[in-house]
């Protein structure tokens, strides 16, 4: 059993098509209706484009597609805004379920066969009300050579 830094933390719990997962609250910074999103090139298939954000352009993350390696979704129900020190993705969900406190009894360690390719984006694995739960590590959500891209092509606007 994998002993977390935090005992009983809040996470924001979202759907990611069948898939519950959690984002510990303290990364949150919103949720709302998605907005319109500009795609930009040279950006891996997660990344859906950069949608304005409280006048700022933020990247947004097709979670589903992240987590299965999948292609983007046409729609979603909900962007969730969390914070990466001092800049903002917004994650693209199918919905928002709500706030719980998760504790360290609720969650296990990676399966040895997914701690190699999934240690970076997933913390933990545990159930919810007899549901996979998928703790996500927020701060590996948008590597770095995606912040690149990115900056790159807002420079060229």
């Amino acid at each position: 059993m994998i002993v977390h830094a935090w005992e009983r933390s809040p996470v924001l719990i979202v759907m990611a098509g069948a898939r519950a997962c959690a984002i510990p609250l303290h990364h949150v910074a919103e949720t709302m209706r998605p907005l319109p999103i500009e795609p930009v090139a040279g950006t891996p298939g997660f990344v859906r484009g950069v949608s304005v954000i409280r006048g700022a352009p933020t990247p947004v993350v097709d979670l589903k597609a992240l987590l299965e390696n999948g292609e983007n979704s046409a729609t979603y129900g909900r962007f969730v805004t969390i914070k990466l020190g001092e800049r903002r993705v917004a994650i693209g969900v199918d919905g928002v379920v709500g706030l719980t406190n998760l504790d360290s009894a609720q969650l296990g360690d990676l399966p040895p066969i997914l701690r190699d390719v999934a240690a970076d984006l997933i913390e933990a694995i545990g159930t919810r009300d007899a549901q996979l739960l998928v703790v996500l590590r927020a701060a590996r959500i948008v590597p770095d050579e995606v912040w690149t891209t990115l900056a790159a092509a807002e420079a060229t606007r």
